[in-house]
């Protein structure tokens, strides 16, 4: 075998390309790639270089995956509040230079060693779970997505705001034939997080299930919510929500900016759960009485404020407030295919990636309708 610096000279497309592959292993190829001894392939991506600093469309090497990791061409990827944290450097871990995004939709275009399962061209998704240790005391018990050590995607670890990201084959869901990249990237984060709730709130069909909030979480949570038979209450700030909320499948409608909620959720019987997406401890303190008995609230979004409750309001009625993070990656699989199923899909707005910086405060400002999608390569 001849030494990779022989290969060093100009090169002529693919015939080099082929002729390199055959002689050397995936490992001696990153590795020489790594070194310099070849000239590595470029994308566009956008960064954020350090805490609170401006989006920077930048050009940066393709990365490579290593053992266990695909890489993935990126064709669409949700902007998601969550951003906020590796933008602001309010969440711990964040590493800088970092490239947001966990809501991830593209095409497998290169797989790293040992990966047999996975192929290249395949549809997948990637989302905030990214990974998981295998060895703390959650993973142990297979809740995977409370591990310790969490791989979270756009903020320990690059995402989606880029031409290809890598991604360990952990974090992978397949995408189904009838979602389109830009409508089953936001399933990756704002569907499975609400879809995965739903299912697992122990509310019945018929029951009523209130949605706090009619973002990006929200609408799809209202969705969810008719497509599982629960009778669907949305609950959002102004009454000019009401009509896009019947639209989406709510059978009822609370103005909170006119409505006492609580009242009007006890007037139809008691919430059996109240879904809260909106990131307003206010919010969500407000609704707690119109919990029925052993209702129990959800909280999805993450106010920097503390929830008020008096004791007594949860223990007559034994009503309970829980946390609820997103899910596995299998998780998000179920949600892309429920949604496939029943036809619920997310509301977005497009823009090219050299657009990121529009896109997210669009979204920050409460003006996108409902989802923020980039498409790099467009």
């Amino acid at each position: 075998m001849k030494p990779i610096d022989e290969f060093t000279a100009p090169r002529r497309g693919t015939e080099n390309c082929c002729l390199l592959l055959a002689r050397f292993s995936h490992a001696n190829i990153v590795a020489a790639l790594r070194q310099g001894s070849i000239e590595m392939a470029k994308m566009k991506a956008v960064q954020i270089p350090k805490v609170r600093g401006a989006f920077e469309l930048v050009e940066r090497d393709r990365p490579e995956p290593e053992s266990g990791q695909v890489r993935i061409k990126v064709q669409a990827c949700g902007v998601c509040h969550s951003d906020s944290w590796a933008k602001e450097g309010s969440f711990p871990g964040v590493h800088y230079p970092v490239i947001p995004g966990h809501e991830i939709a593209g095409i497998i275009d290169a797989v790293g060693p040992g990966v047999s399962t996975w192929k290249t061209g395949q549809r997948v998704g990637v989302g905030w779970y990214g990974g998981h240790c295998g060895e703390c005391e959650s993973c142990r018990r297979g809740d995977f997505i409370t591990c310790r050590n969490l791989r979270i995607t756009g903020i320990n670890c690059d995402g989606g705001y880029a031409e290809y990201t890598v991604a360990t084959t952990q974090a992978l869901a397949r995408i189904p034939d009838e979602l389109s990249p830009e409508h089953a990237a936001p399933i990756m984060c704002a569907g499975v997080t609400t879809y995965n709730a739903l299912r697992n709130s122990g509310a019945r069909p018929g029951e009523l299930v209130g949605i706090l909030g009619l973002g990006g979480l929200g609408h799809l949570g209202v969705q969810f919510a008719r497509k599982m038979g629960f009778q669907t209450v949305a609950i959002a700030r102004g009454s000019e929500k009401e009509a896009p909320a019947r639209e989406l499948g709510a059978h009822h409608f609370i103005a909170s900016t006119r409505d006492n909620v609580a009242a009007e959720l006890t007037r139809l019987g008691g919430s059996q759960v109240i879904l809260a997406t909106a990131a307003s401890a206010p919010a969500m303190s407000a609704v707690i009485d119109g919990l029925g008995i052993n209702g129990r609230l959800l909280v999805e979004g993450a106010s920097p404020e503390a929830i008020g409750v008096f004791p007594q309001q949860l223990i007559r009625e034994r009503r309970s407030i829980k946390g609820w993070p997103s899910g596995s990656a299998i998780d998000s699989q179920d949600a892309l295919a429920f949604s496939a199923l029943s036809g619920v899909r997310p509301v977005i707005e497009t823009m090219p990636l050299q657009r990121a910086a529009e896109a997210y405060e669009r979204m920050m400002n409460g003006k996108a309708r409902f989802r923020m999608v980039l498409t790099p390569g467009h």
